[in-house]
């Protein structure tokens, strides 16, 4: 199971606001978010979920919290108390591929083992207290780069 890491990313770091918010909404990055998840598996926290306020359609939506009384009113959405039993879960289920969609704390636990990373450069810098987790450069390749109006795409893989 390959497990991926998307995330948009301004150029001083920032991924979101502390109220959860993003600091930006640029549609054709959307689109590239929705395009390249779809038909899969998005697992994310609490906070990025409660952002959304929806199910990300077309997807199996999988939510972690540590708060084990937690629940949403969606039926379709599973919840897990960690990240780990979560793709155990998917593991399990023999998903071909899992996407890891935030925040800040969810990305920290995953950039250890993930096998790719997805990370839309955003060409501005943004206001926000949440980044993106800083990672070694030299583990990871860049084997695809794709150049927007507003952000530029680059695909890493982990060096095996």
């Amino acid at each position: 199971m390959k497990i991926s890491i998307i995330v948009a990313v301004a150029k001083n770091n920032v991924i979101g606001k502390a109220s959860g918010e993003m600091p930006w909404h640029i549609k054709e990055e959307f689109q590239h978010f929705k395009k390249t998840t779809f038909g899969h598996t998005v697992i994310m926290g609490r906070k990025t979920f409660e952002t959304l306020g929806k199910t990300l359609k077309g997807r199996q939506n999988i939510i972690v919290s540590r708060n084990v009384s937690y629940s949403v009113s969606f039926s379709d959405v599973l919840i897990f108390n960690s990240l780990d039993n979560a793709i155990e879960y998917c593991r399990e289920k023999s998903e071909k591929q899992i996407f890891i969609i935030g925040g800040g704390e969810i990305y920290r636990q995953a950039i250890s083992f993930a096998d790719e990373m997805i990370i839309s450069r955003m060409k501005f810098e943004a206001e926000g207290e949440v980044k993106f987790p800083e990672f070694n450069k030299n583990i990871w390749k860049v084997v695809s780069t794709e150049d927007h109006e507003q952000f530029e795409v680059f695909r890493y893989e982990r060096i095996k």
